[in-house]
């Protein structure tokens, strides 16, 4: 098992329990007592959890918070994300102008992009463009739309952003968000990037909503957009199909990524 999957199980269990024990983690994954004393320094220095004798729990700040930093939100249900974005590269063509938000959920989706198509991909996120230098893939022409930095996110925002965002018509866009359902329909959790992400939306020509299980018993504090913007929702094995058939009413898609 990887670090960030690790880490990801980790995280999930203090969701649930607000505490772990190293022992049982070992055993759990495999793994020496060391890696995970290893993995939860790392949270530690993160924000995340506060290390205790033999564990670590859930920091203070930690509790209860609507968004966690762009970093610790990128190994929360990780492997259902990598997923879910591998799936959504497929509705991506050559030629394509996109929006990609800094959400995490979006964060690994250029890896998956073919190598051979040219793309330009339009974005808030300094997480998405740190990445593309990574790949060092020359068919990506990458543009920040510019703005505030907000550190904790890795993100740009505020008026120069939202303006700058006027200046694209996008063929595609892909976002998430903090929880879809069919009373406040797409909500997000970030009143500083909502802005630009609505403009975003307004302005592609189809939009493809990248959620995991979770978002869909879940509700942020501030609405994103109702369903009459949204073209596609791609989720994991794990949602509950039987509870989205109100989607239909919407004529929203839904797309199911696989393993």
């Amino acid at each position: 098992m990887y670090t960030i999957e690790r880490k990801a199980e980790i995280i999930s269990l203090l969701e649930k329990n607000n505490k772990v024990d190293v022992n049982a983690l070992a055993e759990m994954f495999g793994a020496s007592k060391e890696t995970i004393r290893r993995d939860l320094r790392e949270l530690e220095a993160d924000g995340f959890v506060k290390r205790t004798h033999g564990g670590a729990v859930f920091t203070e700040s930690s509790k209860g918070v609507q968004e966690y930093p762009l970093l610790v939100r990128g190994v929360q249900r990780y492997e259902e994300k990598n997923i879910i974005c591998k799936q959504a590269a497929q509705y991506i063509c050559d030629g394509d102008t996109i929006f990609i938000d800094n959400s995490s959920t979006t964060s690994n989706l250029l890896k998956y992009i073919d190598k051979s198509l040219r793309i330009t991909i339009v974005t808030n996120s300094i997480q998405l463009l740190i990445e593309s230098a990574s790949l060092k893939n020359n068919n990506l022409l990458m543009i920040c739309l510019g703005g505030i930095f907000r550190s904790t996110n890795f993100s740009m925002y505020g008026s120069i952003s939202q303006a700058n965002a006027k200046s694209f018509y996008p063929d595609k866009a892909f976002v998430s968000c903090k929880g879809i359902n069919p009373n406040t329909m797409l909500t997000d959790s970030s009143v500083y990037e909502v802005d630009t992400k609505r403009e975003m939306l307004n302005l592609s020509k189809e939009v493809y909503i990248l959620a995991d299980y979770t978002k869909f018993s879940e509700v942020g504090t501030v609405g994103l957009s109702d369903f009459a913007s949204v073209n596609t929702i791609i989720t994991d094995e794990k949602a509950d199909i039987n509870q989205l058939k109100y989607l239909e009413r919407y004529n929203v898609k839904l797309d199911i990524a696989k393993k």
